[in-house]
């Protein structure tokens, strides 16, 4: 026999849930071969396990990569982590479909969050299949696209709040059915940002009816102590359309939020969610400081009322705010970058108050912030962990990686679930997490051929230390690179390699069917 790579010695975690079992992993082109012991088998490469664990690639079930996995420095945060997919799309918002006013619209609005739109997509319409031919082999990442409902919203109605007309929603609906036959793999909302805020459940609804199977995948309009409002809107979606349910970054008290989810289960929702090992959150600035009638959609006429002074009024309810935030990004600030927001108005001699204001004025309300939340404490850590050991828990980072002071769980968070969870604190057992990370969310997103390791699906491989894996950002040092993970195949091709990348780019853009 012989086979392009053959991983031997290793202890094979194939995805299924079994335990580890020695076994040596064959790869001819972009497919599993074989999994078995193959003494005395051919390849032009092997790859020595021994010691370690071999299992199939992890699936990023909510990274803001839209613009950034071109980037192979963002590519290698990923990799080292084990990560081999990013599910992109996320809350309502990114690149397409639409006409070039929406495609700018949501460039500008989620600019914090998703980068500046990429070069080489050019400034015009776009479509999903031109943005996935866009990332095509172009990356070492496979990716994977949710419709995002904001974007689609904006490009028929604009920024206009009100419910859409018979026409407007037909027009929508369209949009949502091509985006599926381009092969998108779901329909994202984010329902606290714009224009989706605006959104009611029957429009929601409406819009899932096509996804035959697919996840309708939310940003829920309430997290924390107030996901019951949240979740009792996505459990009348999910009644409404039949559709199954993905619930992004579901966050909070373990107390309130579990419950939440075995309700939603016993009604015979089909419910799943990601969380990120992480107590502090991170988004637009704007989101967290502008009053919830700021017309935020419009960002000119936003930065009219905060240069007039017309917002001013706001500022005292956020008192109890400014200690929990952290500047993460200010282009044409930097040097705020990676400081509290009480400490950075207090070097340029201003309350706090004042120095948002100006930042956002300056940035053109393009910065970020890293944010404490209110349920941070050892009551959160335990939260955190109770979340993550629930069987529709899946992984997802929700990584930013735009400016000089990102949130650290892009670089960590998956490199953290196996160091920290697993390893030191036993919160699942290493075949568990090969179930939570790859398998469980491949088959949420309908990726047929991955998340298992098994003869005819796709080669997306990680061989891992299980001694050594571990995240080392932090929120001092938010980019620095996790250990463990040292060799990679994407598609059958080796994209990390003795824990460095290799140049190669075979990462598919993964398409519904």
């Amino acid at each position: 026999m012989a086979f392009d790579v053959i991983i031997t010695g290793g202890r094979v975690l194939d995805g299924t849930g079994a335990p580890p079992y020695r076994a040596d992993v064959a790869v001819t082109g972009d497919k599993v071969a074989a999994v078995g012991r193959l003494d005395g088998a051919d390849a032009a490469a092997v790859i020595d396990a021994t010691g370690r664990l071999v299992s199939p690639g992890f699936v990023d079930c909510h990274a803001h990569g839209d613009a950034v996995v071109l980037d192979p420095a963002v590519q290698l945060s990923a990799l080292r982590q084990g990560v081999t997919t990013f599910v992109l799309g996320q809350d309502g918002v990114s690149y397409a479909p639409g006409s070039a006013d929406a495609v700018a619209y949501a460039a500008r609005y989620f600019a914090a969050v998703n980068g500046p739109l990429p070069g080489v997509l050019g400034d015009g319409p776009l479509s999903v299949d031109r943005l996935l031919g866009a990332y095509d082999r172009a990356t070492a990442l496979n990716t994977a696209y949710l419709l995002p409902h904001g974007t689609i919203r904006y490009d028929v109605m604009g920024a206009a709040p009100q419910a859409p007309s018979r026409e407007e929603l037909a027009a929508m609906l369209g949009r949502v059915e091509r985006g599926l036959a381009e092969g998108a793999v779901g329909l994202s909302t984010g329902l606290e940002y714009l224009p989706g805020r605006y959104a009611a459940a029957e429009e929601l609804a409406a819009l899932c009816a096509p996804l035959g199977g697919l996840p309708y995948v939310t940003h829920m309009r309430a997290y924390g102590t107030r996901a019951g409002v949240g979740m009792s809107e996505v459990n009348e979606i999910a009644r409404r359309s039949g559709a199954a349910v993905h619930v992004s970054h579901l966050h909070g008290p373990a107390d309130v939020l579990l419950p939440l989810v075995e309700e939603a289960l016993a009604a015979g929702v089909d419910l799943t969610f990601d969380t990120y090992p992480y107590l502090r959150g991170s988004t637009m600035l704007a989101m967290v400081v502008l009053p919830p009638d700021a017309p935020a959609a419009d960002p000119a006429r936003t930065l009219e009322m905060l240069v007039s002074g017309e917002l001013d009024a706001w500022w005292p309810e956020l008192a109890q705010t400014w200690p929990r935030l952290t500047v993460s990004h200010a282009p044409g600030m930097e040097w705020a970058e990676g400081l509290g927001m009480v400490e950075a108005a207090r070097r340029e001699g201003v309350e706090p108050a004042e120095f948002c204001r100006r930042l956002l004025v300056e940035t053109r309300l393009e910065a970020g912030c890293v944010l404490a939340r209110p349920d941070e404490g050892p009551k959160g850590e335990e939260s955190v962990r109770r979340m993550l050991r629930h069987p529709a828990q899946t992984g997802g980072s929700d990584g930013i990686y735009v400016g000089g002071h990102p949130h650290p769980r892009g670089f960590g968070a998956f490199a953290r679930f196996l160091g920290t969870h697993v390893r030191e604190l036993g919160d699942w057992t290493w075949e568990q997490a090969a179930v939570h990370l790859a398998a469980h969310p491949a088959r949420r997103f309908g990726l047929a051929d991955r998340g298992l390791l098994r003869a005819g699906f796709a080669a997306d491989v990680v061989v891992l230390d299980p001694a050594t894996v571990a995240d080392r950002a932090t929120y001092d040092a938010p980019r620095t690179l996790a250990t463990g993970v040292d060799d990679v195949l994407v598609s059958g091709v080796p994209v990390l390699a003795g824990g460095e990348p290799t140049g190669a780019t075979p990462g598919r853009a993964l398409r519904s069917r």
